[in-house]
C-alpha cells in the first residue's frame, strides 16, 4: 500500500485531470483513511475531524466520502461499515478485499477476471449491477504465524 503522502498526491492530480475540486475537507479524510490499515468508520472520521475542526458534522463527512468513492479513490466495507483507501486509484477497476478478523488489516485484490464473470453471468440473467462488492474475511499470514508461535 502506497504512503499517506503519496496517496494525496494521486488524488490531487486525479481530481486535477478530471476537473473536480479535491477540499482541504476531502483531504483531511483521504489523509485519515489512508494512514488506517484497518479502515476507518464513518463516525472514527467524524471524531477525529471534529478534533481538527470544530464545524465538523456527519453530513461533512458522509459528503466527503461519497465523493472519494465516487472517484475510486475510497472503497467502502460492506461488512465493516468501515472506509479503506484505495492502494491505486489512477484506474478504475475491480476489487476484492481481503480482510483479517484478528488485526483488522484489509488488502486490495484486482483479479479483473473475476469482476468480469460476475458482470457477464449477471448480465446474461438480465440483472444490471450497480456495485460489485467482493469482501473476503480470515486470517492474514502475520496473524497465522503469531498463532503458530504462540
Amino acid at each position: 500500500m502506497p504512503d499517506t503522502q503519496t496517496l494525496t498526491q494521486q488524488a490531487e492530480r486525479q481530481c486535477h485531470q478530471r476537473g473536480v475540486r479535491f477540499t482541504p475537507i476531502r483531504r483531511r479524510v483521504l489523509e485519515m483513511i489512508s494512514a488506517s490499515p484497518g479502515g476507518l468508520k464513518a463516525y472514527d472520521l467524524l471524531d477525529k475531524l471534529a478534533a481538527e475542526h470544530a464545524a465538523a458534522r456527519p453530513p461533512t463527512v458522509y459528503r466527503a466520502l461519497d465523493f472519494l468513492i465516487e472517484q475510486g479513490l475510497v472503497h467502502r466495507i460492506e461488512s465493516l461499515n468501515a472506509y479503506v483507501a484505495c492502494p491505486c486509484p489512477e484506474h478504475r477497476h475491480g476489487f476484492q478485499l481481503l480482510i483479517c478478523r484478528d488485526c483488522g488489516r484489509v488488502e486490495e485484490l484486482h483479479l479483473d477476471e473475476v469482476s468480469a464473470q460476475l458482470s457477464q453471468r449477471s448480465a446474461q440473467l438480465g440483472f444490471r449491477v450497480d456495485r460489485q462488492t467482493i469482501e473476503l474475511l480470515g486470517t492474514c499470514d502475520a496473524c497465522q504465524l503469531a498463532l503458530a508461535e504462540s
